[in-house]
């Protein structure tokens, strides 16, 4: 990979995790996809290109280093060629140009990029649901979007909020179980033993010898 999170194959640049800038990968072809593995994991897929030079980068990608670097958004390749796949749709539009208006560009391109990473474990109508309904409650935070989203969800799913956020799995069923314990038969005796004395500890009350008492 190069220091763009791109690699390079047959004359085609395609993207990669940024994460993984500067490892080496293994590449799958087919007819008409590519695939992209680091060791056995698939960590991208990609149409195949054909023509000479053409790249193709994913937006999702590219979230690490914009959260740092958001001013380079706005003019990224990854940023029209998601608009043009229709991915980076309308509604993140106009979140976009709420945020900056209220936080500024940099803050609100951040708030844009948290809740781009919201895709990575919602599905897209839900994320959008979300974000529509935070432009409505006149919020322009990913928390907001978040619990918006699983709202949505949660609705669509019959309020069964687990099924609507599958990043939270169910706890698994315990295994303890309640134990009742025995009634004791009988009282226990009296206790005739005397209370305990300290008073041998107020000799460590005493000043040492030699020095007078405050």
């Amino acid at each position: 990979m190069d220091r763009y999170a791109r690699i390079s194959v047959g004359k085609c640049r395609y993207s990669v995790p940024a994460r993984l800038i500067d490892s080496r990968v293994r590449v799958a072809l087919s007819a008409n996809e590519l695939h992209i593995f680091d060791g056995t994991r698939l960590v991208a897929a990609h149409p195949r290109l054909t023509a000479a030079g053409a790249e193709h980068l994913e937006l999702d990608h590219y979230l690490e280093i914009l959260v740092r670097k958001p001013g380079a958004l706005a003019g990224s390749t990854a940023l029209a060629q998601a608009r043009a796949a229709g991915v980076f749709t309308s509604v993140h539009d106009a979140f976009w140009a709420a945020a900056r208006a209220r936080h500024g560009d940099a803050a609100g391109t951040r708030a844009l990029i948290e809740v781009l990473l919201l895709h990575r474990r919602m599905p897209p109508a839900q994320v959008i649901a979300g974000i529509q309904a935070a432009l409505t409650a006149g919020a322009c935070s990913a928390d907001v979007v978040a619990v918006e989203a699983r709202k949505h969800a949660a609705v669509l799913s019959g309020g069964d909020s687990q099924a609507a956020w599958p990043a939270l799995a169910r706890p698994a069923r315990s295994r303890a179980a309640v134990v009742t314990l025995p009634r004791r038969a009988a009282a226990l005796p009296p206790d005739a033993r005397p209370a305990p004395s300290v008073a041998a500890y107020d000799q460590l009350l005493a000043p040492p010898a030699g020095e007078g008492g405050a």
